[in-house]
């Protein structure tokens, strides 16, 4: 597994989700918001880090006995022990918003690891207990019964599907208050310094808007609009510099 780079790490906190998709779209990436998943708790900073992934498919009644949780041969327990610091944690649970897909004893490990948070498209058990954690979590909502009632994890670090979007392991997954986006590793250098430029452009944007512009030629922003822009900046850019000297 590979960390993110620091740098682009700051630049993604500076985003959201509905910029990151927009950018997404314009290199023909429809799918990549995670559908039906919400945060456990109120998000406050975005959860963002490499993808570990687990993937879950139906139990079976003689393998998934009460023994099996503890087996070394779980792969839910082997990503859970072996997540690398700053990663992100994601199920596929096949959308089953019924069953738990992990509880709040194994989250308290996830959190030990350093892990940036844990995404499932199912349900979470001891949600109270959980969302005291501070592990950033994203679920399908709360589900009293245990994961081996309906799952057993087949594999790890795989391809799998969470939410209807393919998930890669090492892709990187940003979550906010509104979406959970998987960002290729491939484009993320380059989204994450669009995002940061699309943040200031959106900023000026606006202002316009609330100074009393129509929104005809200011979003999407014509030639004028974009000189003006331009010319702002620049003023920003001007003003930061004598600041910091």
């Amino acid at each position: 597994m590979t960390a993110l780079d620091p740098t682009v790490y700051a630049k993604l906190l500076r985003t959201n989700s509905a910029s990151l998709s927009t950018l997404l779209l314009k290199r023909g990436l429809k799918n990549t918001a995670v559908r039906g998943v919400q945060p456990l708790t109120s998000a406050g900073k975005p959860m963002i880090g490499p993808a570990v992934t687990v993937r879950y498919i139906p139990a079976r009644e003689d393998i998934d006995g009460s023994t099996y949780s503890s087996d070394p041969s779980n792969q839910q327990r082997k990503a859970i022990d072996t997540i690398p610091d700053g990663h992100v944690l994601v199920f596929d649970c096949r959308s089953l918003a019924e069953v738990a897909g992990i509880g709040a004893m194994l989250a308290r490990r996830l959190v030990y690891r350093g892990a940036a948070g844990l995404v499932l498209d199912g349900g979470v058990r001891d949600t109270a207990d959980i969302a005291q954690l501070g592990l950033p979590t994203y679920c399908m909502g709360p589900a009293a019964p245990a994961n081996l009632v309906a799952h057993h994890a087949s594999d790890m670090n795989q391809p799998i599907a969470c939410g209807g979007v393919a998930v890669y392991p090492d892709d990187i997954i940003f979550g906010d208050s509104e979406a959970v986006i998987v960002i290729p590793r491939e484009y993320v250098d380059d989204i994450a310094e669009e995002a940061v430029a699309m943040e200031e452009q959106e900023e000026f944007l606006k202002l316009e808007i609330e100074s009393g512009k129509s929104t005809l030629g200011v979003y999407p922003p014509n030639q004028e609009t974009l000189e003006r822009y331009e010319a702002w900046r620049q003023a920003r850019l001007l003003k930061s510099s004598i600041i910091a000297s």
